[in-house]
């Protein structure tokens, strides 16, 4: 790997707090880096293509865009993208928008793919993905309104507008999958895809 002087070993390319949190509780010394990216128009390019193929498409997009930034510089991109009944739902852009959302996930199966990509000076080294399945129960419209009085704005930065590790956890009947791939990051792959470079000790 190039000489990194005295800069730490790693690059996340996301402002997610939820990642940040999951790199930091794990020992990986980083640094953040918000990647400047149009990921909607990203989405509208790949039209057509599933729902892995195009969170995997982001989060490249994201490392890439980071690392061209920093040369010789590891860079860790990740993305979430949520579905249901084959329909894809990006983070809300309104309280209204995330209340319709939550009224479409009622009673469904919630299907939430987490991808992650290392880059160095604009070309990708490696590549994953996750996939877990959350049943959401049944929600009343009350329910919603005070899940959202509490969550919001909070959650506006949240595919399928929850947090796990918050209020989001009453969401759901059924949670099939790790849960680091639920926070967003599939994070043992992450891990072993570090130690292979020697970011983390084997």
């Amino acid at each position: 790997m190039t000489d990194q002087g005295n800069h730490l070993p790693l690059i996340l390319a996301s402002r997610s707090a939820s990642r940040r949190a999951m790199l930091k509780a794990a020992g990986i010394q980083f640094e953040a880096v918000a990647a400047d990216l149009d990921e909607r128009a990203l989405e509208a390019d790949m039209e057509g293509s599933v729902a892995e193929e195009i969170a995997q498409a982001l989060a490249a997009a994201k490392a890439v865009a980071v690392s061209l930034a920093h040369p010789g510089r590891l860079v860790l991109g990740s993305d979430s993208l949520v579905e249901v009944e084959g329909q894809r739902f990006d983070k809300p852009e309104s309280r209204k928008q995330a209340a319709e959302h939550l009224r479409n996930f009622s009673g469904k199966a919630m299907r939430l793919h987490s991808a992650a990509a290392l880059a160095v000076d604009g070309r990708i080294t490696w590549i994953d993905h996750g996939l877990a399945s959350l049943i959401v129960r049944p929600l009343t419209d009350a329910f919603i309104e005070e899940y959202l009085d509490a969550e919001w704005p909070d959650v506006s930065a949240c595919v399928g507008v929850f947090r796990i590790e918050g209020r989001g956890v009453q969401l759901f009947e059924t949670i099939i999958g790790d849960q680091f791939t639920v926070l967003g990051m599939p994070l043992l792959a992450v891990l072993g895809a570090l130690r292979d470079r020697g970011v983390v000790t084997a």
